[in-house]
């Protein structure tokens, strides 16, 4: 049964024209998304954190080339509704691999990265995967990327309510 939802969830993702992923979007202008990323900032007396780990919208498309930069992904990958923290190094361009990326998975959901972005494939028969770039996506939390240097990656974890911490 996972095998035919996979291969339906990728026959969509491939029908996906880049018009219609653009009509998804919640486009922000270049003020709303300076505030949104100093809204978004992690509360925490941790300079490095604060000054490092940078709130990202869909509309950066971070994932469209190799940054070899690491990113946070906090989503929902049960049916209790809790809240995961996925960590992971954009590395590997998807273009010229395969068409998605496995990076977590949780009893009947599974976190993927494509070239258009993040994707959670549910396995509870509604066959339709919940986009990162989708509005009011109830399946994605925040995604962060960390812009220091790979040993200077923090610790961290997730709150009760799905706000990142810093693990002490």
């Amino acid at each position: 049964m996972k095998k035919i939802l996979n291969i339906l969830w990728s026959i969509t993702l491939i029908g996906t024209s880049t018009t219609s992923l653009v009509a998804c979007n919640t486009q922000y202008t270049e003020e709303e998304l300076t505030q949104l990323k100093e809204k978004n900032k992690i509360d925490t007396n941790d300079e490095n954190i604060k000054n490092n780990l940078e709130w990202i919208s869909p509309q950066e498309k971070s994932f469209n080339n190799v940054d070899n930069k690491w990113y946070f992904v906090v989503w929902r990958g049960d049916e209790n509704n809790d809240w995961f923290l996925t960590k992971f190094n954009n590395n590997i361009d998807l273009n010229s691999i395969s068409l998605k990326r496995k990076l977590d998975h949780y009893k009947e959901h599974d976190l993927f990265i494509s070239p258009n972005g993040l994707v959670i494939n549910r396995y509870d028969f509604t066959y339709e995967p919940s986009k990162w770039w989708e509005i009011n996506s109830n399946y994605f939390k925040f995604v962060y990327r960390w812009n220091d240097e790979e040993q200077n990656l923090p610790k961290l974890d997730i709150d009760e309510n799905g706000n990142i911490i810093k693990v002490k």
